[in-house]
């Protein structure tokens, strides 16, 4: 209010002043003078109502102020009062809310009470039946114990009546024993007569003979030299078979440590593909954003793709064949068509796998015709044509099945069998090969497994579980499928050996068993897998045969190179010819 009122008042002023200048220059002084004198008064008068209005307004606060104040006072007696009132209740629940609690303490410890007392009674009847079963035990140990002192004590008894039986054999002992001492005596003299009559007889002998005991020393010497070395033969034979034991053992470490030096160019030459493309601007949508594409054509096929700095080229890695196969035939579509992208993808590796089956099933079904075999169940024609991508010592495993299906046939024709289960088993007998990476097991076991499932007959069974032992065959079926295995298995080329090679390699196995003194005459059979030496039968005896084989296989294991193993065997007989007349 009072900055209203001097805004008023300077306004006025000013207004004042300005009227004034107005009227100096206009030439008249004195009503200005009473115009100022006017608004002074009015100006004073309004500062007093202002004052006086100021004080009613104190006034009238100061009055509300009381009220308030009295208002609240008398609501903070009645919130009192209130509150007062709550406590008095609340205290009231309390006494009640304690003396049903006293009372329900008071009838929980009456019912504890009886339970205890009920227990207690239990627990005496209790105890007292196992106090009563107690002392019938202990009467029982007691009477145990009383038997057993009185078995005690007729031991005792046996006990002296021994220690005297006992004391009795020692003096019949100390007879003996000097009855002993004279016979002894008596042998010694006896031994010296002996040694007497001995030499006598030597010299004796040596009068009869015609021998000095040197010259029959040498002669028993050197029937000891011929037993001692059919002995040696023997021991010889013996360390063979401890050092082909530990040569196994060897040879696993062996093995071990080539496969860690020396697999990875190996592996890079059976589990790489490599896929030509285009353009190297090719690889970056192939890879796509942020790797999805390769992510997912990895997943989709389970073969690893490479992409490196080989030019206008990536690769496929995997060691199973079939898989990487899948894998490069995808790649080469979407590498053709262009459009490469997730689902894409994923159209083309289904449709690749689709491929896969027709041409696994195309190539199953061509080899059984080629072979000559009819009646196979679908499965078995699908998995016949994954040995088209399975490789054993660098050999088409599915050639080598029909291979050994023509062998078959043709000795079983030989032997008036049935040639058609003879092919039937000769193409079956390798059929674990073709899931051996991916099924835990020898290919024989699964291969067992897989012509059961499919219901092949008892044959087949049998030259698919003893193609590696035909010594165990059942059936005559099972010892022609390991001769046409090995057969196709060693024959000239089969295993990356030329025509050359092989002869060159029969050839000095002969000529490296003829080289040895005693031997008759020397050949390579079984595709030279074995070395038959007829030997002198004057000039090499039994024991010598042994070592003499062993000297063969060592001079071949020295001088030369050949696939798998060599088996020498020597061959001594006597033949007595005569004439009847």
């Amino acid at each position: 209010m009072e900055t209203v009122v001097i805004v008023v008042l300077t306004a006025l002023l000013a207004g004042g002043a300005a009227l004034l200048v107005g009227r100096r220059g206009g030439g008249g002084g004195a009503p200005l003078v009473e115009e100022i004198e006017k608004l002074r008064r009015t100006a004073e008068e309004e500062r007093q109502r202002l004052a006086e209005e100021r004080r009613r307004l104190v006034e009238e606060a100061q009055r509300e102020a009381e009220q308030i104040r009295a208002a609240a006072r008398e609501e903070a007696q009645r919130l009192s009062e209130q509150a007062r009132r709550e406590l008095e209740e609340a205290r009231a629940e309390a006494r009640s809310l304690r003396e049903r609690a006293e009372a329900e303490a008071d009838r929980l410890r009456a019912k504890v009470e009886q339970e205890m007392k009920a227990r207690l009674a239990e627990e005496r009847q209790r105890l007292e039946a196992d106090l009563a079963r107690d002392r019938e035990r202990v009467e029982r140990d007691l009477e145990a114990i009383r038997q057993e002192r009185e078995e005690l004590k007729r031991q005792d008894e046996r006990l002296a009546r021994r220690g005297e039986q006992l004391d009795a054999r020692a003096a019949r002992l100390d007879e003996l024993e000097e009855k002993l001492s004279q016979e002894e005596r008596q042998l010694v003299q006896r031994a010296e007569a002996l040694d007497r009559r001995e030499r006598e007889l030597e010299l004796k002998l040596e009068e009869i003979a015609g021998l000095t005991r040197e010259e029959a020393r040498r002669q028993l010497l050197e029937r000891l030299d011929e037993e001692l070395e059919e002995e040696k033969a023997i021991h010889v034979k013996a360390a063979m078979e401890r050092a082909r034991m530990e040569a196994k053992k060897q040879a696993a470490h062996l093995i071990a440590q080539a496969v860690q030096r020396q697999a990875s160019e190996t592996a890079a030459q059976l589990a790489v593909s490599v896929v030509p493309i285009p353009s190297d601007a090719m690889k970056g949508r192939i890879i796509g954003r942020e790797g999805r594409n390769i992510r997912t054509f990895e997943s989709l096929t389970g073969v690893d793709l490479i992409i490196d700095d080989t030019p206008e080229a990536v690769i496929l890695s995997s060691f199973n064949p079939v898989r990487r196969e899948i894998a490069k035939m995808a790649l080469e579509q979407l590498v053709t068509d262009g459009r490469i992208h997730p689902s894409r993808i994923e159209e083309v590796v289904e449709k690749a796998k689709e491929e896969m089956k027709h041409f696994l099933y195309e190539r199953g079904e061509e080899a059984a015709l080629e072979a000559g075999v009819v009646g196979l169940k679908p499965g078995l024609v699908q998995l016949l044509g994954r040995l088209h991508f399975r490789s054993s010592y660098g050999q088409n495993v599915l050639k080598h099945s029909v291979q050994v299906a023509h062998l078959t046939g043709l000795l079983a024709a030989e032997l008036g069998l049935d040639t058609g289960l003879a092919r039937r088993a000769g193409l079956m007998h390798d059929i674990g090969k073709s899931v051996d990476r991916e099924i835990e097991g020898t290919h024989v076991d699964i291969g067992i497994a897989l012509a059961k499932r499919f219901g092949e007959p008892p044959e087949v069974l049998d030259a698919i579980a003893h193609h590696h032992d035909p010594e165990n065959a059942e059936t005559t079926y099972a010892v022609l499928v390991a001769a046409a295995d090995a057969i196709s298995a060693a024959r000239p080329g089969a295993r990356r050996e030329s025509m050359e090679d092989y002869i060159k390699r029969l050839e000095q196995l002969e000529q490296i068993a003829t080289s040895f003194p005693g031997v008759e005459q020397a050949f390579a059979v079984q595709a030279g897998r074995e070395v038959r030496v007829l030997v002198k039968p004057g000039k090499v005896n039994d024991a010598k045969a042994t070592l003499l084989a062993r000297e063969i296989a060592q001079r071949i294991e020295r001088d030369m190179d050949y696939p798998g193993q060599v088996q020498v065997t020597v061959v001594r007989e006597t033949r007595a010819v005569d004439y009847a007349k």
